[in-house]
C-alpha cells in the first residue's frame, strides 16, 4: 500500500518538512497565571508523529487538520519522524511542540534513563491509544520464537524509535544480544515491509496502534508467507524493567487473521514541553477530545482516546494546561 494523502495532509507535510531544520513555531513559554484556554495571538505548533505507514502519522496529521479546522488562533503542522525517542529529543530541543511517544520511552525520559542521559522537561496532554508490539516473521525463515531470531535479519524499527526500544528489550528478554546475536535492520516501517516482501528481512518488530496501515499492507500482500509470533511469554522479564508493559490481544478481525494474536501492549502519550504556554496546551487538549470523531475517521485507534483514561500518564506529569482542559471537559453540563 502506497501513501494516500489528502491535499490538506500534503500541505501540512510540506510546511512541517521545512520545520525539520530548527524551531519554526511561535508557541510561547508558560509564564504562570490563570489558564483561560484562550489563545489570542496566532500561534504555530509542530507535531512530531512517526513512520509514514504507522498510526502516529495518521493520527498526527488528522490532529493537525482538526486543530486548524477549529478556527482558533493555534495553527498546527505534522511531520513524519523516527518516533518516540527522536520525538522527545526534538520536542525538548524546540523543533516541535507536540510529540507522540510510547509511555515506556516517556517514563525513561522523565527519569533520565534508557536512551536519555538526563531528565527531560516534558509533560503530557493526555494518555491516548494503546500500542501493540507486533512481531511478524517470514514462514520460510523457520523462526518459532524470539530466541529463534539468532543469526536472522531482524528489523528493530527506525533508529531512536519506541519500536527500537521495545524490540531490543524483547530480544534481550529472550537471551539475545541485539547488537551481536541478530543482524539488526534499523529501518522504518515502509522499508521493513518492502524487505519482508522481497525476502531480505526475516522478522520485524513494530509497536503501533490498530490497525497499523503498513502491517495491513504486509499481511494483505504477503498473505500466507508471513505470520505473527507470540512474544508474551517474555512479559515477566519486561515488567522487571517497567511495569507499564502488559498483555493484550490483537483481534483476528483487525487484519483478517484466523485467530486473535496475544501481544505485549504499551499505552501512548501525547507530550509537550513542560514550559509550553498553558493556554496553548489547554487548547490542544480540548481539540483532541472535541474532535475525537474526526480523528476516528483517520484511524480506528482514536476510538481509545477517552476522558476516563486521559489522566493516566504517570510518571509523566500532566501539563497544567491539559489539567484545566480535562477539568472543563469533565464538568457537569
Amino acid at each position: 500500500m502506497r501513501r494516500i494523502l489528502t491535499a490538506a495532509t500534503l500541505t501540512a507535510l510540506a510546511v512541517a518538512t521545512g520545520a525539520c531544520g530548527g524551531r519554526q513555531d511561535t508557541a510561547a513559554t508558560d509564564t504562570g497565571g490563570d489558564v483561560t484556554c484562550q489563545v489570542d495571538k496566532e500561534t504555530r505548533v509542530g507535531i512530531a508523529t512517526g513512520n509514514a505507514t504507522g498510526v502516529y502519522f495518521a493520527l498526527g496529521n488528522a490532529f493537525a487538520e482538526q486543530v486548524n479546522a477549529s478556527g482558533g488562533a493555534v495553527r498546527a503542522t505534522a511531520a513524519e519522524t523516527g518516533a518516540s525517542v527522536q520525538n522527545i529529543q526534538q520536542l525538548v530541543a524546540g523543533t516541535y511542540d507536540v510529540a507522540f511517544a510510547l509511555a515506556d520511552t516517556a517514563a525513561d525520559a522523565v527519569a533520565g534513563t534508557g536512551s536519555f542521559t538526563a531528565k527531560q522537561p516534558v509533560a503530557a496532554l493526555a494518555r491516548i491509544h494503546t500500542n501493540y508490539t507486533q512481531v511478524i516473521v517470514r514462514k520460510a525463515a523457520g523462526i518459532r520464537d524470539v530466541a529463534g531470531m539468532k543469526g536472522k535479519r531482524v528489523s528493530t524499527g527506525s533508529p531512536k524509535s519506541g519500536t527500537e526500544v521495545i524490540a531490543n528489550r524483547v530480544l534481550a528478554a529472550a537471551g539475545l544480544d541485539p547488537a551481536r546475536d541478530v543482524s539488526a535492520q534499523k529501518l522504518d516501517l515502509t522499508k521493513t515491509v518492502d524487505g519482508m516482501k522481497d525476502g531480505t528481512i526475516d522478522a520485524l518488530f513494530f509497536s503501533g496502534g490498530l490497525p497499523t496501515p503498513g502491517i495491513t499492507d504486509l499481511l494483505t500482500t504477503a498473505k500466507d508467507q508471513v505470520e505473527f509470533l507470540d512474544a508474551t511469554s517474555l512479559l515477566p522479564n519486561l515488567q522487571k524493567i517497567n511495569p507499564v508493559y502488559q498483555q493484550g490481544v490483537i483481534p483476528a478481525a483487525t487484519y483478517q487473521r484466523p485467530a486473535d494474536v496475544p501481544a505485549i501492549v504499551v499505552p501512548n502519550l501525547l507530550l509537550v514541553r513542560a514550559d509550553l504556554d498553558a493556554n496553548v496546551a489547554c487548547t490542544l487538549t480540548r481539540t483532541l477530545f472535541d474532535r475525537k470523531t474526526q480523528l476516528e475517521q483517520a484511524n480506528g485507534a482514536a476510538r481509545e482516546i477517552s476522558l476516563d483514561t486521559a489522566r493516566r500518564t504517570s510518571p509523566v506529569p500532566l501539563h497544567r494546561g491539559a489539567e484545566k482542559a480535562l477539568d472543563n471537559l469533565n464538568a457537569p453540563k
